[in-house]
């Protein structure tokens, strides 16, 4: 990545990170749209707008009837009447398409976001799709290329799939990309135009984008013909069923029937059999109160169901309904990745009880954290919540501690049967013991305070329990810290790791909501600076999600803190989404930061981690130094670009 360093109006030490060229100006979007101009754009771009859809929707399966949804996304994105300005500037069509001015730009943003709600689940009243009798429609075959990006396509979130699409098929920057994606109620775009730059299948061959092969076309289609003496066995079966709806909507509409709505469950969207058994609190699998103690792994499926309504069944049988169709008046929330969708059968439940003045029950699905909440009466008038977070493949330090209750201040963790100890410390104070942390027979912890947010930072709590080092990043499940390097990351209990962390801590407001499982704090070099002003420390911390893409990489500059403060926060240089620099696929790093003198020069430092042989800075300024080490005077308000060398005969870029 291309690292520019940039002065600071400060005459503090650490001066920003060393930032890259601003993104060219989008172009103007949509003023005003009225019926006309859309239904002229969709007119004059169905076959386009249908494809982008056909691309976007989920791949697999039945061809027949993705198709059909293509078409049907599209014509359903005509608006019904004038539309004002959108929230965001929308970058217009390209090459031959800007002639058309706006219309083309509101129709991809409606038909992305539609296509992105099928996609999720989410929408409510798609109607019928287009309907052919008789013969299933698909496009026509493409080659071996097409097949490759298809199958890579496919294992994209609906979310990727539209960032890839917007790049190689709408041939968009990738600012343009953000701002659709956005426009068209992606939460994070950052996250999509990182899985869509993982595909590795090739977009084009010669010259020509894959996308726009026959393969993705949804309107040259080919035909064949149904199952006959299938249809026939349908078209005797269709009378007898119409006669069962009719008997099975009369019993449902009967008083105590059916899955009607219960408190805040929104109305049944199915009756199955394993629908059902997710929703019968019956059926709920509960370890036994000793199974941990002979279990293979120390994982959730070890925990016993805990709490004192563990035999309430019907807040469970309220907490399970919610789940599987939470109404208009419940506050939903997942972290990155994770499905809001029903269990597909009957989950472990870990915990039921009062906390504080709600009614709390923790279920997990194997892959899934839900936490339900409601008042502590059961009354549903104020709503409930519903929080959902990934924990793939937990166990040990990862499945010790959960959040089970939260207040404007304060949290309460819910501890694993085999916590031993839980402390409390502060990761500003690393010399401080830290105090013992109450924790109840239920494994519920006495109120805890909070990590304060993003703009304050006196202090940092944190819990180490049997070694282990964890926070709230305002999820479901702490994050774990660790330190070392990245092919062996340990847990942060010597001196240098507490000062480390000491100097780190304040940087992770950066990572909430991003669905963080650790975050690791490696020391990768020492500088000594310019004119004896001491020794600075190059610090790399990369925060790892549950669900593998998403990751975070911050590199810290950590000048000598000023007298009286030997823990003053580190200042973050470059910042990085995605990626594999300092992960144990890539453990390795090559930093910049431009600082300031005490008499008042400028200098542009960088350094790499030990791989790195030579550092070369090109841009608006020129220089180099063999080894991983690099200073250089500048003027003030220089920018450049840092690359490296490595031992092996590699070449690394500056993280940013």
């Amino acid at each position: 990545m291309k690292q520019q360093p940039t002065p600071s109006r400060q005459d503090s030490a650490p001066e920003g990170r060393v930032a890259a060229h601003a993104p060219g100006r989008a172009p103007d979007g949509l003023d005003a749209v009225n019926v006309e101009e859309a239904e002229a754009a969709l007119v004059a771009h169905y076959s386009r707008l249908v494809r982008l859809a056909y691309l976007v929707l989920p791949h697999g399966g039945d061809r027949d009837r993705r198709v059909r949804a293509a078409h049907a996304v599209t014509q359903r994105a005509l608006p019904r009447r004038r539309t004002g300005t959108p929230p965001l500037p929308l970058p217009g069509p390209r090459g031959h398409l800007e002639a058309d001015g706006p219309g083309y730009a509101g129709l991809r943003v409606q038909v992305l976001r539609q296509a992105l709600a099928v996609a999720g689940g989410r929408w409510r009243r798609p109607g019928p799709l287009p309907q052919v009798w008789g013969v299933r429609l698909a496009p026509r075959s493409g080659g071996a290329a097409e097949s490759a990006l298809d199958r890579e396509l496919a294992e994209l979130s609906a979310a990727g799939r539209a960032a890839y699409v917007l790049r190689a098929l709408e041939r968009m920057t990738p600012a343009e990309v953000h701002r659709t994606l956005e426009a068209a109620g992606v939460r994070d775009p950052e996250v999509a135009a990182v899985e869509a730059d993982e595909v590795t299948a090739p977009g084009t061959v010669r010259g020509r984008s894959l996308l726009e092969s026959p393969e993705f076309d949804a309107c040259a289609l080919q035909a064949r013909p149904t199952d006959l003496i299938r249809r026939r066995q349908h078209g005797r079966a269709l009378l007898a069923a119409g006669v069962a709806v009719v008997v099975c909507g009369a019993l449902l509409g009967l008083p105590g029937q059916g899955w009607g709505p219960q408190g805040a469950a929104a109305p049944p969207y199915a009756e199955n059999a394993a629908a059902r058994a997710a929703m019968d609190p019956a059926r709920l699998t509960v370890s036994s109160p000793t199974a941990w103690k002979s279990a293979a792994r120390e994982d959730f499926a070890a925990w016993p169901a805990r709490g004192n309504r563990v035999g309430d069944t019907a807040l469970l049988r309220r907490a399970l309904a919610v789940w599987a169709r939470p109404g208009p008046r419940v506050k939903v929330a997942a972290t990155p990745g994770t499905a809001a969708g029903p269990a597909a059968g009957p989950p472990q439940l870990l915990f039921a009880g009062t906390v504080d003045h709600a009614a709390v029950v923790l279920l997990h699905d194997g892959q899934r954290l839900v936490r339900y909440a409601e008042a502590a009466d059961g009354s549903t008038d104020a709503g409930a919540a519903l929080d959902f977070a990934r924990t793939d493949g937990a166990q040990g330090a990862s499945a010790a501690v959960l959040v089970v209750g939260r207040t404007a201040r304060n949290v309460r963790y819910l501890t694993a049967p085999w916590a031993s100890s839980v402390r409390l410390v502060d990761l500003l104070k690393p010399g401080a013991p830290g105090e013992r942390l109450a924790v109840d027979a239920q494994g519920v912890t006495a109120p805890a305070p909070s990590p304060g947010p993003s703009g304050g930072c006196d202090s940092w709590p944190a819990l180490r329990t049997d070694g282990a080092l964890l926070t709230d990043l305002g999820e479901t499940t702490p994050v774990r810290l660790t330190y070392g390097t990245p092919l062996a990351p340990d847990a942060v209990d010597g001196p240098e790791g507490q000062a480390a962390w000491a100097r780190t801590a304040c940087q992770l407001p950066a990572l909430r909501g991003l669905g963080v499982q650790s975050v690791n704090a490696w020391p990768f070099a020492r500088q000594a600076l310019p004119g004896g002003a001491g020794t600075a420390s190059w610090l790399c911390a990369r925060a790892e999600t549950w669900r593998g893409p998403g990751s975070r990489t911050l590199s810290v500059f950590q000048a000598p803190a000023p007298s009286g403060q030997p823990y003053a926060t580190g200042a973050v240089t470059a910042a990085a989404a995605g990626g594999r620099a300092c992960g144990p696929r890539a453990p390795r790093v090559l930093a910049g930061v431009l600082w300031k003198s005490g008499d008042g020069a400028w200098w542009l430092l960088a350094a790499g981690s030990r791989e790195v042989t030579s550092i070369a800075a090109t841009g608006g300024v020129r220089g180099g130094a063999a080894g991983r080490l690099l200073s250089l005077r500048v003027p003030a308000g220089s920018h450049a670009q840092l690359t490296g060398r490595l031992s092996g005969g590699g070449r690394i870029d500056g993280l940013g």
